[in-house]
């Protein structure tokens, strides 16, 4: 991530979609696209409060600095 990450506006492609390991991706393939801008931003509440529950990835909790990047991003209005 770069330092636009701590203070300016998120993108998607650079800053939320690196988050989202090949791993992630393929588990939740057959529901939606993490690696798809509209497929994240259409379900980004949902994907938002796994990850904050810790269900989600299924190996192990986010650290609360990536949970936080994905709420300022859905802050920010999910831009590109």
């Amino acid at each position: 991530m770069t330092e636009a990450t701590d203070a300016g506006t998120l993108s998607f492609e650079r800053d939320i979609k690196p988050l989202f390991r090949p791993r992630d991706q393929g588990s939740m393939r057959s529901a939606f696209d993490l690696y798809d801008h509209a497929d994240v931003a259409s379900h980004a509440d949902a994907i938002v409060e796994v990850l904050r529950s810790g269900r989600m990835p299924c190996d192990g909790a986010w650290p609360s600095a990536q949970v936080d990047i994905f709420q300022r991003w859905i802050d920010q209005g999910k831009p590109q």
